[in-house]
């Protein structure tokens, strides 16, 4: 039955388009939360920029950490699907919680929530490259049109949410008390329509994406699996309380990376020279998105206190959210150009003149830079009272967009080349702890960034948050530089994988 599914004709697999709706609305709830994340802490916890911008990047490590965990849990225990439902499930439980009373649950919901996805996340990423067969060089669109899933979602719930909660959106209909309880709620309706898309979608997967366990008596099987369940229920309160320190996350942070690393190398001594090199490159692809994920994932740090104090709310004459912007552009764009941009590689690939995956990745770094560039051009535009373009500021969104095709999509897919098929999962999911550590850099450098300009006028702001920003596009630019100059080297490593 694999086999057939693999066998499809023309560019996609039909598989893919359901699992693209389910990861559209999962989506949907993810980024329109941590778009709120930050300004719900300032407005309504009441902390002050420094910290909320450390309980950010605390809340998303936390988030894609629990994204290896739930990829090693798929691998060993509960297969691709029931590992992504029971996520669902969770998720579903802690937008509920968060809808009832934000305030008061705040750290309990989040905590569902984190969970969850830990779950959902890496495994629905997993089944999708488990479509294509080895070699398949088909795959890189398949992963740029899913790709444009994920952002729809994000463009939906990245403005959606935050305009509501804020009362730029919807306010004459919405009491103001109950703002951030709409917003939230949000959440959790479209978290139970991708789960339902899902479910009818498992009788067109054949047998991928079941229990590794399927040897067990189904007693034994059933036995493990709700140690499973139970296990990440209990992990509840000891989650909420590192959420709600940032200096455990330090700790955590500490010691999840090595200990992830451990056991990659663990696994190793069960592959054969060949694989450990094409793992060994994986590994360096994963290490570099860290330091571009800590750069792009201002979005939900700096750069939404940036949007909400030193951006105009017009867009050509258009009435806008800044934040809402912020939020969603990125999106939006990903949305215009993934498809594209996925065909444009396979056009290159039929002339024998697509590049390697690691001149993608300078390429991604390259954009990156050129973006934060302009945010730091922003500076040039400003008024006395600190406020500059809300259209240059897309703009450069516009132009990070390109670096985050040239990379995330990208990424995902050669992780699944590379990785023999036992360890796609944790493999996938170390993929997302780069993320993790990606978030948690974006904490701690938004942090600084809001600590340099604390307690200073709106016009003196926006030239610390620039200048950052220029610092920024100047470590990507070098990144990117390097990545193309070890482009021969690491391609040796990959071997016959394109």
């Amino acid at each position: 039955m694999t086999a057939a599914i693999q066998d499809f004709q023309g560019k996609f697999p039909k598989q893919l388009w359901p699992l693209f709706f389910s990861e559209m609305w999962e989506r949907f709830c993810f980024y329109g939360m941590r778009g709120m994340l930050v300004i719900f802490m300032v407005d309504v916890l009441l902390l002050d920029t420094e910290k909320a911008n450390l309980q950010y990047g605390a809340t998303q490590a936390f988030v894609y950490a629990f994204t290896f965990i739930g990829g090693l849990f798929a691998d060993k225990i509960l297969g691709f699907r029931k590992s992504l439902f029971w996520g669902g499930l969770l998720m579903i439980t802690g937008s509920v919680i968060l809808a009832i009373d934000p305030k008061s649950f705040f750290f309990l919901g989040i905590s569902f929530t984190i969970i969850g996805t830990g779950f959902f996340k890496p495994n629905i990423t997993t089944i999708v490259g488990m479509l294509y067969k080895e070699g398949d060089t088909r795959r890189d669109a398949g992963f740029s049109a899913f790709y444009a899933g994920i952002n729809l979602g994000a463009l939906l719930g990245g403005y959606l949410c935050i305009s509501v909660g804020n009362g730029s959106l919807f306010s004459e209909y919405v009491p103001t008390h109950l703002r951030w309880n709409v917003a939230f709620s949000f959440a959790a309706v479209v978290m139970i329509i991708s789960l339902l898309t899902f479910i009818n979608t498992q009788k067109k997967l054949g047998t991928i994406g079941m229990s590794p366990l399927l040897h067990l008596t189904v007693s034994k099987r059933r036995l493990v699996e709700v140690s499973v369940f139970l296990g990440s229920l209990v992990t509840i309160p000891i989650l909420m309380t590192l959420v709600s320190v940032p200096e455990y996350t330090d700790i955590f942070m500490e010691v999840i990376g090595p200990a992830a690393l451990l056991y990659l190398f663990y696994e190793m001594r069960n592959f054969s020279l060949v694989e450990n090199k094409k793992l060994i490159a994986a590994l360096i692809f994963i290490l570099f998105s860290i330091v571009f994920w800590g750069f792009f994932e201002q979005s939900g740090g700096s750069l939404s206190l940036y949007a909400a104090e030193n951006l105009h709310n017009t867009f050509f004459g258009l009435t806008l959210d800044p934040n809402g912007v912020n939020n969603s552009a990125n999106s939006l764009f990903v949305i215009l150009f993934a498809t594209l941009v996925g065909l444009f590689w396979v056009w290159l690939s039929t002339r024998k003149l697509e590049p390697s995956t690691t001149s993608k990745f300078g390429f991604g770094f390259l954009f990156l830079a050129g973006g934060f560039l302009i945010f730091f051009l922003g500076k040039n535009f400003a008024s006395e009272s600190g406020l500059t373009s809300l259209e240059l500021f897309t703009l450069g969104w516009l132009v990070i967009t390109f670096g985050e095709l040239c990379l995330s999509p990208i990424g995902m897919s050669a992780v699944t080349k590379l990785a023999p098929e036992k360890i796609q999962g944790v493999m996938m999911g170390m993929w997302f702890l780069a993320s993790a550590y990606g978030q948690y850099m974006a904490g701690i450098l938004g942090a600084g960034i809001a600590k340099s300009a604390k307690n200073m006028s709106n016009f003196e702001k926006l030239q610390v948050y620039t200048a950052e920003y220029k610092l920024l596009a100047l470590y990507a630019l070098l990144a990117g530089i390097l990545l193309l100059l070890l482009s021969p080297y690491i391609k040796r490593l990959t071997g016959s994988v394109k």
